[in-house]
């Protein structure tokens, strides 16, 4: 049973205390979820072990996770635009409580791949709501600074992750890593009354649309699992994704609640958000999984001490994250980004292609450069997503930000795939660099683009 407010939601915001309980309560949610995608990576041994499962079997504990996470975000953001933000967020909050449960629980591999899916799909209505329950709880001027403390939590819990997971599996076993989800879990159910309600709009949701969606992500997922080791097939899945990207499109045509927000992709400021957000992400993703490979093979780091350097860049972001929510009231969103992604690019050139030295201060000047543009892209690039869409649409808006970034760490991760396959390990490394680079100055163009008609001020001023 949860606390539960039936007050009216104010004209802008619930009232004081309780809108900062509810923000307290949606960000714990939004840090399960972060790190519950961060610390599995860390147990895979662990469980390949303790299961007497094949190493490559259990890397399926993550993709099954990260899958659902696709298949779910986009439907659970219409369906809180139709039942209401708060009881699909706490259905998928009471799904993630409970698929945790079954993952510490699992007595075999395929159990636990199976509860982790079931995990992916909570997350997804988890990442898809967090910003429409925001949205609702807050005046609107406070959204710019919420969304970068948002920002910086999520840094925080993904360099926390690895160190949180270390220090469990040094006291304890891997289903601990799992369970300790579930007291989280029902602080956030028991206190989901405290979250605004408002009704949704009664629509029906295309059943074939659903069925269109799932076959995208799950051919899209597996092409991009199999592009490097079997280019043809690879590229025939993906291929047959987008021919199913196409049936949804026009199964949608005239729908009210399209899974494709094709209404606020007609926005310049929408769509340009999105497009900058997914190649910002997928520079994001090429550049986390290369610097790492060039700290240990390059500057012949051991694997605890690069870990340790790559936790410059999430500092970084950190720190920058809730400045970048407030300069984004007063200075044009587009200049923030454009400077952002300039950064972010720079930083990464720095890091990279810098000729190597053993004490790593030129790496580190990149990184916390990248960090720094990173976090300066993000706040402000996420708050005009967000605000340039009507306050009805916020569940389609966050879902479509949850998309752009999976949809572009999948590109980034494809990416690095076809790098590592098809080059030398030195050049694939600086290649990727380059690319990375590329693609967080792509985003930084892509932002100055809507600079002549974005005006500065408050939130909403576009």
């Amino acid at each position: 049973m949860s606390l539960t407010y039936t007050a009216p939601i104010a004209q802008d915001g619930l009232a004081s205390p309780r809108r900062y309980l509810a923000v307290a309560l949606l960000l714990l949610a939004v840090v399960l979820v972060v790190l519950d995608g961060a610390i599995a990576n860390v147990a895979l041994p662990s469980i390949a072990l303790s299961l007497h499962a094949k190493a490559d079997n259990t890397v399926w504990v993550v993709s099954a996770y990260q899958l659902a996470v696709l298949v779910a975000i986009l439907p659970c953001g219409a369906l809180g635009e139709i039942y209401g933000a708060r009881r699909v967020f706490l259905i998928g909050v009471a799904l993630f409580t409970a698929a945790s449960a079954a993952c510490a629980l699992a007595g075999d591999l395929p159990l636990l791949i199976l509860a982790r899916f079931a995990q992916g799909l909570g997350a997804g209505a988890i990442m898809a709501l967090a910003m429409m329950n925001l949205r609702q709880a807050l005046p609107q001027h406070m959204l710019g600074p919420i969304i970068g403390i948002n920002a910086m939590i999520i840094a925080i819990s993904s360099a926390a992750g690895p160190g949180i997971a270390g220090a469990i599996l040094s006291v304890t076993s891997w289903p601990w890593l799992f369970a300790v989800n579930i007291p989280l879990g029902i602080v956030v159910l028991f206190g989901g009354g405290l979250l605004g309600h408002v009704e949704g709009a009664k629509r029906k949701l295309n059943a074939k649309a659903l069925l269109a969606n799932t076959a995208m992500f799950i051919l899209f997922f597996s092409g991009a699992d199999r592009i490097a080791t079997a280019p043809v097939s690879g590229t025939a899945l993906i291929a047959a994704s987008l021919a199913c990207l196409f049936g949804l499109l026009r199964l949608e045509r005239k729908s009210d609640v399209p899974l494709i927000p094709r209404d606020l992709l007609a926005t310049p400021a929408f769509r340009v958000a999105v497009i900058a957000s997914i190649s910002c992400f997928c520079g994001q993703m090429l550049s986390t999984i290369a610097l790492p490979f060039y700290l240990q093979h390059s500057l012949h780091m051991t694997p605890v001490l690069a870990g340790l350097y790559m936790m410059a860049w999430p500092a970084a972001t950190a720190i920058i994250a809730p400045v970048s929510g407030r300069l984004a009231n007063r200075v044009k969103t587009a200049w923030l980004c454009a400077i952002g992604g300039a950064l972010m690019a720079l930083g990464l050139l720095v890091a990279g292609l810098t000729p190597p030295d053993p004490s790593g201060i030129a790496f580190l000047v990149g990184t916390v450069l990248t960090g720094l543009g990173f976090g300066l892209f993000q706040t402000p690039n996420n708050r005009i997503l967000l605000l340039s869409a009507p306050k009805a649409r916020s569940g389609a808006a966050g879902a479509m930000q949850g998309t752009a970034r999976l949809l572009g760490q999948t590109l980034g991760g494809i990416s690095m795939s076809i790098i590592f396959a098809t080059l030398p390990l030195s050049t694939a490394l600086n290649f990727a660099v380059v690319v990375s680079g590329g693609c967080a100055a792509i985003a930084s163009l892509v932002s100055l683009s809507r600079a002549r008609y974005e005006v500065a001020g408050p939130p909403g001023a576009a």
